[in-house]
C-alpha cells in the first residue's frame, strides 16, 4: 500500500487535467519502459504497455477533472482517507493508474492500457488504435469496493445555443454569486438530487424580476454545477439567501439581453436529474445534467450531459431535450455519443466476484449509471470486461476523498485476479 500511495503522490505532482496530459503521458510511458514493458502511444495519447506474455489487460484513464486549485494538488491524509486541499483529488482515476504502476513493477506477464481524456467524453477509448493481446480486460475506474461492474450507461453531450440581442439599461446593478453547492459526478451523484447552482441562480433572478447583463455557471460537462455568477439589474435589492450572495455594484449603465425571460424560463422549466429508475438493478436508468451556461458576446450556450443504461432510453432522452429547447428558440448540437454497455454476466466477472468476496463479504455484480471506457473497448475488440475499484467519495469535486484501506484491499484482489489469469 505504501508504494501505491507513493505512486499516487508522484502522479499528483504532474498536471493532468483533461486536454493537458502530455507531461503525464511521457512520465507513464517512461515508467513502463523502465520496468521492461514494450510501449506504444497512439494519436489520442493512449499508452499501451506489454510485458511478457499476458492474458489479462488492466485499464485506467490518466486524465482528471480539475476543480478548485487543481492541477495544483496538495495532498492531505485524514485518518484513513486521502484528500486534496481546495481542489479535486484525482483519485478518479489516478488511484487505478497507481495500482497499475505497481502491477507493472511486480508482475512479469502484464498488459496495461492507460487511456486519455476520459473525463471529457471518453475520447481516448473512442479513438483507440492499439490492438490488445489479452482476451480479458479489467477496468479500475469504479468507485465502490463491493461491486463488480458489468454494464454502464451510454451518454451524449448536448449543446443548446441561442443568439442574443441586447439593449442598454441603467439602474442598480448587482453581482450574484452561487455558494454552498456540493457539486459532484453527474452520473454517480445524480441520485442524491443535489441542488445545482445554475438552476438556483435562474430561479433567484426570475423570482426577483431581474434583467441579466451576464450569466455563467458550471465547471465541467460531467459535473453537477457548483459555481455560478451573474450581473443583474434589479429595481430593488433582492434579499440574499443561503445559496445566492448579492453584492451591489452601484448605479450603472450596461447592456442587458432581450431574451431575458426566454433564458430564465427555459432553465427553470428544465427537469434536472433522474428521469427513470431501474428497480431490478437498483440503479438510475436515465438522467440528464444541466452542466454549463456560458454567455459570450451575442451567443448563449447551455451544455448538458444525458445518460441512460438502455440505448432506446438514451435516444428518447436526446429527442426530448431537442424538442424542449427548440420550443424556446434554441438550436441543438449533439456530440461524443456512445452507446450503453449492456450488462451481461460472464465466467470472468464471476471469477472476480469470488475473489472479491474473500475480502468483502457483501460484494455483488451489477451495472452503474456512469460511463466506463471498457464498454467501448469491449465492442471494438470483442473482449470479456469487468470493472472494480476502491471507495472514492464525491469525485469531480473539491470534496473528493479516497479510502486508503479500501485501496489496499482492492490491490490484494487485483493481485489475485492477475495470478489467476496468468
Amino acid at each position: 500500500m505504501k508504494e501505491i500511495l507513493e505512486n499516487f503522490k508522484e502522479l499528483s505532482k504532474i498536471p493532468h487535467c483533461s486536454f493537458d496530459t502530455k507531461e503525464l503521458c511521457d512520465f507513464l510511458s517512461n515508467f513502463a519502459k523502465k520496468y521492461s514493458c514494450k510501449v506504444k502511444i497512439d494519436k489520442a495519447f493512449n499508452i499501451h504497455c506489454i510485458k511478457g506474455k499476458p492474458k489479462i489487460c488492466l485499464q485506467s484513464h490518466y486524465d482528471m477533472v480539475c476543480m478548485g486549485e487543481a492541477p495544483n494538488i496538495r495532498l492531505k491524509e485524514d485518518k484513513s482517507f486521502l484528500k486534496a486541499i481546495n481542489s479535486s483529488l484525482g483519485a478518479d482515476n489516478g488511484m487505478g493508474v497507481s495500482m497499475m504502476m505497481q502491477a507493472i513493477k511486480e508482475f512479469d506477464n502484464i498488459e496495461c492500457l492507460f487511456t486519455n481524456d476520459e473525463e471529457v467524453g471518453l475520447l481516448g477509448a473512442n479513438k483507440l488504435e492499439h490492438k490488445l493481446v489479452s482476451k480479458f480486460l479489467l477496468n479500475l475506474d469504479h468507485e465502490l469496493e463491493n461491486e463488480v461492474i458489468i454494464g454502464c450507461a451510454g451518454g451524449v453531450d448536448i449543446r443548446a445555443c441561442l443568439r442574443l440581442s441586447k439593449k442598454e439599461n441603467e439602474g442598480e446593478l448587482y453581482e450574484l454569486e452561487a455558494v454552498n453547492f456540493k457539486g459532484g459526478h453527474s452520473g454517480i451523484d445524480i441520485i442524491n438530487n443535489e441542488k445545482t447552482s445554475i438552476k438556483e441562480m435562474a430561479t433567484f433572478i426570475l423570482k426577483n424580476k431581474g434583467q441579466i447583463s451576464s450569466f455563467d455557471g458550471g465547471e465541467r460537462i460531467n459535473s453537477i454545477a457548483k459555481h455560478a455568477k451573474a450581473k443583474v439589474f434589479f429595481k430593488k435589492k433582492p434579499k440574499e439567501n443561503e445559496y445566492i450572495n448579492v453584492k451591489s455594484l452601484g448605479f450603472k449603465k450596461d447592456l442587458v439581453i432581450k431574451q431575458n425571460l426566454k433564458l430564465l424560463r427555459s432553465i427553470n422549466a428544465f427537469a434536472q436529474g433522474i428521469r427513470s429508475y431501474n428497480k431490478e438493478l437498483n440503479i438510475v436508468n436515465s438522467s440528464i445534467n444541466l452542466s454549463l451556461v456560458k454567455m459570450k458576446d451575442d451567443l448563449l450556450q447551455i451544455e448538458l450531459f444525458a445518460r441512460a443504461n438502455v440505448l432506446e432510453d438514451l435516444l428518447s432522452l436526446k429527442e426530448e431535450t431537442k424538442i424542449f429547447f427548440q420550443s424556446f428558440g434554441f438550436k441543438l448540437e449533439f456530440y461524443n455519443f456512445y452507446a450503453p454497455w449492456q450488462a451481461k454476466e460472464s465466467k470472468f466477472s464471476k471469477d472476480i466476484l469470488q475473489i472479491l468476496k474473500k475480502r468483502i463479504k457483501n460484494a455483488k455484480i451489477l451495472a452503474v449509471h456512469a460511463g466506463l471506457e471498457c464498454g467501448i473497448i469491449e465492442k471494438k475488440q470483442k473482449l470479456e470486461c469487468a470493472s472494480i475499484g476502491p471507495n472514492i467519495y464525491n469525485p469531480h469535486s473539491v470534496d473528493e476523498r479516497c479510502d486508503l484501506n479500501s485501496v489496499a484491499r482492492i490491490y490484494e484482489v487485483l493481485k489475485e485476479i492477475i495470478k489467476k489469469y496468468t
